[in-house]
Parts: structure tokens; C-alpha cells; sequence
């Protein structure tokens, strides 16, 4: 599967009027508890894996996974033994 650039990934999020895209990276075997964001999301997995919860459903994320999530939706995540970078576009 092909991963694009983080330039393109950037640009297509500013097309469809997402305001910020950002790098972020994970350590090894980090947790984020439950929470919110007061914006929309769209992202990409470009590096290890991760584990995104929403309710009851749980997702495995690797390398080339997208994911989106709603303003006030509340999550969990959990990183793999690698950690993980994912590319995120937020509409704030």
C-alpha cells in the first residue's frame, strides 16, 4: 500500500478545510485514557501500530490505517511495543 508524502497528506486535508495538520509520535506501550477533543480529526498511521477504542468497538491501526474521529467523541488509545507515528489533520 502506498503511503503518501506528509505533504501531500497536508494538502489534501487543507483542500477538504482542515486548519491544522500535525506529526505526532507515541512511545512504546504508551496509553491515553479515555478522552475528548474539541475538534474533528482525520489521521494516518505512516509508523508501528496502535489500538483505537470508541464505546465497545476496538481498532487495529498499522502502517497505512486512516481513522477520523468527531468533536466530544470519547476514545482511548493504546501504542504498540514500537510505539507509533500518525499524521493528523484537525478541523478546530
Amino acid at each position: 500500500m502506498r503511503v503518501p508524502s506528509f505533504e501531500e497528506f497536508e494538502s489534501h486535508a487543507k483542500v477538504d478545510g482542515f486548519d491544522e495538520v500535525l506529526i505526532r509520535t507515541w512511545p512504546p506501550d504508551a496509553i491515553a485514557e479515555t478522552h475528548c477533543h474539541p475538534f474533528t480529526l482525520r489521521a494516518l498511521v505512516v509508523a508501528g501500530e496502535m489500538w483505537l477504542v470508541v464505546g465497545d468497538y476496538s481498532r487495529h491501526l498499522r502502517r497505512g490505517d486512516a481513522f477520523a474521529l468527531d468533536r466530544d467523541v470519547a476514545h482511548s488509545e493504546r501504542y504498540g511495543h514500537e510505539g507509533a507515528t500518525y499524521w493528523v489533520a484537525r478541523s478546530n
